[in-house]
């Protein structure tokens, strides 16, 4: 009886086991997808600064700003 207690523990350990495994490995996917998409993002707000830089500068040029 003690012995078939010890194996249903261990083969609901190794169960446990495997799901945090398969949790680990989503956690990492999700850690380098979220590194793309904050990296794709910081791309963006550099173009919109550059797109802004030049606006100011065409606005300068045109005199419809104070400069």
């Amino acid at each position: 009886m003690a012995d078939e207690v010890n194996n249903l523990m261990l083969d609901l350990l190794r169960v446990i086991r495997a799901d945090v495994g398969n949790l680990k490995d989503d956690m990492n996917l999700i850690k380098v997808r979220t590194t793309s998409i904050e990296e794709g993002l910081a791309g963006v707000h550099r173009r919109l600064d550059k797109i802004d830089a030049r606006v100011e500068r065409i606005e300068k040029r045109l005199d419809l700003v104070d400069a």
